[in-house]
């Protein structure tokens, strides 16, 4: 019973262990962006710091192998249950230590879980266990572990729990295994109460710490946004805040600011109207991205317009703006418009398994900070959305800030260009992000900017119209390279655009 109940801890404590490591991968990749390298660069010190564990648990002595690793598992359910919440807390209201808390944190849990399993097998051959029955059976149940979570933490834990809620159930879990070992080995342990108090604390103030993760959340969110939050929540795919002050409500994804009320219309009129005033005949247009229905409001403003199919990844975000009443005023009910579809699916799938035709196409993505949006914009991304584009229609791409990004901004054009497609490049200024670009592409090569628009409008007219397609010499178009999947340029240039602005 006790070898029986040591081996299935190594299940647990697998589990656990990966899943602090996962936790901090997706909360470093949240909060800093580019994916690939917080989670390589997490992965790694993890690896190292129980490869560090593995090789301090040999000065563990014999007598105190089965202690020690209770004592251990405390302090893993303790650190590792409060890691997610204390690093948010953290970068909410100390942004600057934020990344040398992230890796110590990761670096002290790796030497601790690194300890765990050489300690259990220590205590499974004190109990005289075949040597290769034991390592059998240690490793199996570890590998066993890390399958689980693996496959639990991104389709259920992350996207119903939370980070920082999931982090206390791994805690929970931590703490859960050293009061049953303590239980189960209780006549070898000296002293057991004092050990069996300490998990028992441990327990208890971690599930307490479950219970208010919400409101922990929302404080630490509160000190990152600073205005009242009236909506948060954790997607499979990305974290979604609505906040508002006074009449201004904003969209943050991922703690990167999508929209404000107050001039969202700027944003929204120049990446619709330039292309749609230029299509009277148009009937059927595709938006990619744009889950808010802002987009789509602009699209319905004109009457020509029969159909429109929105295709969006995220369920919650088109749900959250198909229901919640305030969004739902400031979109004007556009994703619930009979003429409207939506779909939830990755929009280069879609792509290939349709063979649709649109007239006009609008790409209203996030900007490219990772690999995973970066590969929307791509060649191959755009060389299949020219297939669904009509031979006398146009696209439109939101193409982040030609002022601070112009290398990203200027790629987004070449890659166009590589993909096959003619480009006007123009920009507009909106004052919550400053100077903001978009590159109007089609098979056809006579575009002219519109000198008059038919339908209302608050900020375009052919002034403004003209002005967006002239850009001044801090803008010019400068030497660009284009977007291919297997390198990504586009990633790292505006992964270094962003850098130089922010110093």
């Amino acid at each position: 019973m006790r070898d029986r109940t040591l081996v299935l801890s190594v299940l647990i404590v697998a589990s656990c262990g990966l899943g602090y490591e996962l936790i901090a991968g997706a909360l470093s990749s949240y909060l800093l962006g580019d994916s690939i390298l917080q989670f390589s660069s997490i992965i790694g010190c993890y690896l190292f710091a129980m490869g560090v564990g593995s090789w301090l648990s040999r000065y563990v002595k014999d007598e105190d192998v089965l202690a020690r690793f209770i004592d251990i598992e405390i302090l893993i359910g303790l650190l590792g249950g409060i890691s997610a919440a204390l690093l948010f807390v953290v970068f909410a209201w100390l942004s600057a230590p934020f990344r040398t808390a992230l890796y110590a944190m990761v670096f002290v849990l790796g030497v601790l879980v690194g300890m765990e399993i050489p300690l259990v097998m220590r205590v499974l051959n004190t109990r005289r266990t075949a040597f290769s029955e034991l390592v059998s059976r240690v490793l199996t149940f570890d590998y066993l572990g890390a399958l689980a979570v693996s496959l639990v933490f991104p389709l259920v834990l992350a996207p119903r729990l939370g980070l920082s809620r999931t982090g206390f159930l791994f805690g929970m879990l931590n703490a859960g295994v050293a009061l049953v070992t303590i239980h189960i080995f209780r006549d070898e342990l000296k002293p057991v109460m004092s050990r069996m108090l300490r998990a028992s604390l441990v327990l208890v103030l971690l599930a307490g710490g479950f219970l208010a993760s919400g409101r922990l959340t929302h404080w630490a969110e509160r000190g990152m946004f600073g205005d009242e939050i009236i909506h948060s929540e954790s997607t499979p795919y990305q974290r979604l805040v609505i906040t508002r002050w006074k009449d201004d409500m904003r969209l943050y994804i991922n703690g990167n600011l999508q929209f404000s009320s107050r001039d969202e219309h700027r944003y929204h009129e120049a990446l619709v109207h330039p292309v749609l005033q230029a299509l009277p005949w148009a009937r059927r247009v595709l938006v990619i991205g744009g889950g808010d229905g802002l987009a789509v409001r602009e699209i319905l403003k004109h009457k020509n317009i029969e159909h429109v199919t929105l295709v969006d990844l995220d369920p919650a975000m088109t749900t959250l703006f198909s229901r919640s009443e305030p969004l739902v005023a400031l979109n004007q009910g556009s994703l619930k418009d009979a003429r409207v579809q939506v779909v939830n699916a990755d929009a280069a799938q879609w792509m290939e398994q349709h063979n649709e035709m649109f007239d006009a196409i609008i790409v209203d993505l996030p900007d490219p900070s990772n690999f995973g949006l970066g590969k929307l914009y791509s060649v191959p991304m755009y060389k299949l959305m020219s297939h669904h584009l009509a031979e006398k229609g146009y696209a439109v791409v939101q193409s982040t800030s030609p002022y601070f990004a112009p290398r990203s901004f200027w790629d987004i054009d070449a890659t166009l260009r590589e993909a096959g497609l003619h480009t006007w490049p123009y920009h507009a200024y909106v004052p919550s992000f400053g100077e903001w670009g978009f590159i109007l592409a089609g098979k056809r090569d006579d575009y002219t900017p519109p000198t008059r628009y038919t339908v209302p409008l608050k900020f375009l007219d052919a002034d403004s119209t003209a002005l967006m397609f002239r850009f001044p010499a801090d803008m010019a178009p400068r030497e660009a390279r284009a977007n291919r999947l297997n390198e990504q340029s586009l990633v790292h240039d505006f992964e270094q655009d962003w850098r130089n602005v922010i110093r």
